[in-house]
Parts: C-alpha cells; structure tokens; sequence
C-alpha cells in the first residue's frame, strides 16, 4: 500500500455523503487512534506515564514546520486560528490592506489591534467578487501599507490565492496568510509568507485546539509579541518563578500558557501523515474530485459560483442556485445525507483525497431529486 493509499484509508470511518471539509473534517483514523490512546493514558495516570505526552508539542511544532517550509523555532502551536491572526495584528504597526469579504477571523483581529492600541489602521481593499488577486492587490497599496493580510483560500468563493505573484507585489512588507482551507491540501509555497497562521480542524482532520502560527525571520524582526505569557520566555519546559523575564526571540513567544498537548499530539500525527502521502499527491486526489463534482453541477445545470480553473481552485466548490430554487436544493442535500454548508444563498461543498464514489454517487442522487422538484430548471 503506497503511502497516499494509507492516507486515504485513514477516511473509511467517515459517513458517506460528507463534503463538508471546508466546515470541520471528521478525525482521521491515525488521529482518533492517537487521542484514545492518550485519553486513556491521562485516565489512569500511571507513574511515568505522561512524560511522553508533554513532548507532544514539541513533535506538532517540528511537524508543522517541515508541511509548512518553515524552521522548528518559526512555529507555535496555539489554540486556533484567530488567537494566532490575533497575536498577529496586535504586533504589526501601520496600515494593514485586508479586504471586507474575509472570514472575520481575519478583520477582527485587525479592528480589535487598531481599537486597542492604536498601532494598526486597516485599510480595506476592494473586491467586488471577493477575490483576492494581485491585480487589485497592487492597485490599492500604497507607501503607508506596511502588511498585506489574506486567505490562501476563501472560504466564501472557494478562490486559491496566487501566493507566488502576490509575495512579489507586496514586496519587503508583511504578508499574512490565513491558510486554514489550504494547507495540507494544496501545493502552494507558504514559506513566501511571513506569517502563516490556520487550525487542524478542517482539512488535516486533527479535530479543534490544534491551531498553529509560523512566522518568517522579517516577521520575528519586526512584530511585536503583545501577549506573550509565562511559556513565551524560551523553549524550555521548566517554569521561572520570582522574575518576569522578556520574551524570547522566537515563534515561542507567542505562548501564553501550557497547551492543551492531547491536541498537539494530534496535530503532530495528521500533519505527519499528509507530509508521507505528499501534499502535492492529496492535492491531485481533491482536483480529481471537485472536477466530478463540478461536472455533476453543470449535467444538473447548477450554478457554480467558485473557480472553474483549477489554479484558481482548492477543494471547495460553490453552489448558487436561484432564490427560488435554493430551498428545493438545501432539502435534496439534506434528505439524500449530503453534509454541506448553506449560507448566504450559497451552498457550499468540499471535497477532500478520500471523499468516496460512494458520496459523489449520493450528491447525484441529490441533484436528480432537486431537478424533478424544478422542472422549469431544465
């Protein structure tokens, strides 16, 4: 069996109709198997039984670091993706070009550092469909504009950013990437990044708690760790008491407290088994999937409102049936067990390197019963 066959096999547990990845991705075999073992271990507590796990983050960290193309003391774990774009913007300075549309992840912690402390202006960056390009990026910057924040996918129009020209124009400042609907999953190259801030939630099926922050040399140089707590002092596990020393000099410092290390050793294990089956491979397997599913759409004439191309796609594909027809379209996912996202007026699917024949056969079921429900449809 060849490592991507493994990684896929680590699906089969999942119900069948599930194309709802870009919402929460149901824990991985490996995983699951890691978090029982480790539940059962902090149940009973046996002498000597939980040094092992206290290292937990420490292998999330080194993990993390070889997916992401970042060095082991650029990464942090944290607790999810907004407390990690918070630390984020709470230590830049000057104006920050972020679009609107973004998850609020993302304009939040803008608004809240500017409100705060004063240091950080947005400055919205118009996108009359939402999507980031580098186009519009570099009609809107200007000289005041020290950080550019964006989503390596959106998760609204399913858009892949194009990371490579966008790092060439925002040249020497910050480029934040909130890669929690890509990463693992598509072949981009986030060490371009000076901060890649995501969740394990969703695509690499870690469950939640297992948020991750890598920052670049530029970034450690020129943010400011805010919030940095008792474990941002180094990376040593022993704990200063009588003296509040400053924090240390890399991605550590951003550490607040202990982590929950359950979720590290989960981390730790999905993002080891996405680097064996290979991000390119798993990447191959989704375009493979949300072509069929595109195609299922246009043979039931449905409106898709994300990507065709797939440079510009990742593994989420958007649905925008007519107001009229999008409740006939909601029930006939509902009732067929399709699990997807509706929001908005859209529908959102996403599929990922081990959704099933099986489930792409259910979502057919879906369209046919939502076509004989809309005859004028055809």
């Amino acid at each position: 069996m060849s490592d991507l066959q493994g990684f896929i096999e680590g699906f089969r547990a999942e119900e069948p109709g599930f194309l709802n990845y870009a919402s929460y991705g149901p824990l991985s075999a490996a995983v699951l198997g890691e978090q029982s073992a480790w539940s059962a271990a902090v149940a009973t507590s046996r002498p000597g039984s939980l040094p092992e796990l206290f290292g937990a983050e420490d292998r999330a960290r080194e993990a993390m670091a070889e997916l992401l193309g970042f060095r082991v003391d650029q990464v942090a774990v944290q607790p999810n993706t907004s407390m990690g774009l918070m630390h984020a913007m709470f230590g830049l300075s000057g104006d920050v070009l972020v679009s609107p549309a973004e998850f609020p992840s993302l304009t939040f912690a803008a608004v809240r550092a500017g409100d705060a402390l004063d240091a950080v202006t947005p400055v919205w960056l118009e996108t009359p469909d939402g999507r980031v390009t580098p186009e519009r990026v570099r009609e809107q910057l200007t000289s005041d504009i020290t950080a550019v924040a964006v989503s390596l996918v959106d998760p609204r129009t399913g858009y892949l950013v194009d990371l490579e020209s966008l790092r060439d124009v925002v040249g020497d400042r910050i480029l934040v990437v909130d890669a929690i609907q890509g990463a693992g999953v598509v072949d981009a190259p986030l060490a371009l990044a000076d901060v890649v801030v995501g969740g394990g939630q969703k695509w690499l099926r870690a469950g939640w708690g297992t948020g991750y922050l890598a920052l670049s040399d530029r970034a450690l140089d020129e943010l400011e760790p805010v919030i940095s707590g008792f474990r941002g002092i180094a990376d040593s596990p022993e704990i200063v008491w009588d003296d509040v020393l400053p924090p240390t000099r890399g991605a550590s410092a951003y550490r607040v407290s202990n982590p929950d290390w359950i979720a590290c050793a989960r981390l730790h294990i999905a993002a080891q088994e996405i680097a064996q089956a290979g991000v390119a491979n798993i990447a191959g397997e989704i375009a493979l999937h949300v072509t069929r599913i595109i195609d299922l759409a246009d043979e039931f004439a449905v409106q898709i409102g994300s990507p065709r191309n797939e440079r510009e796609r990742a593994g989420i594909v958007v649905l925008e049936p007519t107001a009229g027809e999008l409740s006939a379209l909601t029930a006939a996912l509902f009732n067929h067990g399709v699990s997807a996202t509706a929001r908005e007026g859209r529908i959102r699917l996403a599929a990922h390197a081990g959704t099933t024949e099986e489930t792409l056969e259910i979502l057919r079921a879906a369209f046919t019963s939502y076509a004989s429900t809309v005859p004028m449809h055809r």
